[in-house]
């Protein structure tokens, strides 16, 4: 153990002195490396303290160099603008759900449907949804990230805007390895999401499974995998089974928005759900006056909350609790609406 700690160390020290050598890299970078270095041992220590074996800290730490590109990919997202104008949804469902991702979403859907179909039985998560979540993360599959995780990680730790979240991430992937997870497979998003699902570390721990049986949560190659573990995921999100995600509807002329604003706010993510009503039964909504378009209603007594993404005069939704459980998977009106629609169309 020893001598691959010496090697490693070895190995580390090279790519630390071709980084400051190099004529490309000025003071800030060399500096950002050094800092990274000393930080790497800060990061050791936290990991230990959590039950990461020392041979897994070894394997990882000293391989490590800083990424600035990941920082500079974090401090390009866009801040939190509370005032900033909301942009139209049909824009966004246009790009999202159109015929390309449909098509893949239903050549997918028949090619594992046998898979799908056991693990709504277990689960009561519907196909459908399993299939269109997995086409909006990766489409399906196909585009999954190739960024070294904990070097991701580490650097965007390093950097500490959000240094609790990152370095938790980070720590998280050395669990991941010491639970039997090949270093190899630890490969995904800049942001450190990664596999079918598009999954951070601490939440592949909590929720990925095994769904083909062959003692590994291999949510990069296995789509058997990624799918339990989506519907896992919204399992333990609240997911009611037999309840639909929501249905689109037209609102009649004159009515009346300001008796049905929302009484309260979810702290999490406020824009995305100061947007919606209060909840209502689906009875309620009917003896209001809405009419679906293109679906039938629930039963009376599921409740549901209305949503105008375009505003007035446009395709509104009614949205039950299930719409909820989307969104804590992503908090983004745009995101949920669009998974609800292509799993529609993935279906129809």
């Amino acid at each position: 153990m020893l001598k691959l700690r010496a090697i490693f160390g070895k190995v580390a020290a090279l790519a630390v002195a071709v980084i400051l050598a190099s004529p490309a890299a000025g003071p800030a970078i060399a500096q950002d490396e050094s800092g990274f270095q000393a930080y790497l041992q800060t990061l050791a220590r936290q990991a230990l303290a959590q039950g990461v074996t020392r041979r897994t800290v070894d394997l990882v730490i000293p391989t490590l160099t800083y990424n600035a590109r990941v920082v500079e990919l974090d401090r390009q997202q866009p801040e939190t603008r509370p005032n900033a104008p909301i942009s139209n949804f049909e824009p966004y469902r246009v790009k999202h759900v159109d015929a390309a991702r449909i098509g893949q979403g239903r050549a997918a859907w028949q090619r594992v449907r046998p898979r799908l179909a056991r693990i709504e039985r277990e689960t009561g998560v519907p196909e459908s949804i399993m299939v269109a979540i997995w086409g909006h993360e990766t489409n399906y599959g196909r585009v999954m990230g190739g960024f070294d995780l904990p070097r991701a990680l580490a650097s965007l730790a390093y950097e500490g805007r959000r240094r609790a979240l990152f370095a938790e991430e980070f720590i998280a992937t050395l669990k991941m390895i010491d639970r039997g997870v090949p270093r190899e497979k630890l490969v995904g998003s800049w942001a450190g999401a990664f596999g079918g699902p598009q999954f951070l570390p601490s939440v592949y721990l909590r929720l990925a499974v095994d769904g083909d049986g062959d003692g590994l949560a291999d949510i990069w190659s296995s789509e058997a995998d990624t799918l339990a573990s989506i519907a896992n995921y919204f399992v333990n999100a609240g997911w009611r089974p037999g309840q639909p995600w929501g249905l689109a509807v037209r609102v009649p002329e004159g009515f009346n928005r300001a008796a049905v604003v929302g009484r309260t706010i979810p702290p999490r993510c406020p824009r995305v759900h100061e947007r919606h009503s209060r909840w209502k039964t689906i009875g309620e909504w009917r003896a209001l006056g809405l009419v679906p378009q293109g679906r039938g209603w629930p039963a009376d007594n599921v409740q549901a909350t209305l949503l105008e993404p375009d505003g007035p005069g446009r395709t509104a939704y009614l949205l039950t609790g299930n719409y909820r459980v989307i969104l804590d998977y992503n908090c983004s009106n745009f995101y949920a609406l669009s998974v609800g629609l292509l799993a529609d169309e993935v279906e129809r």
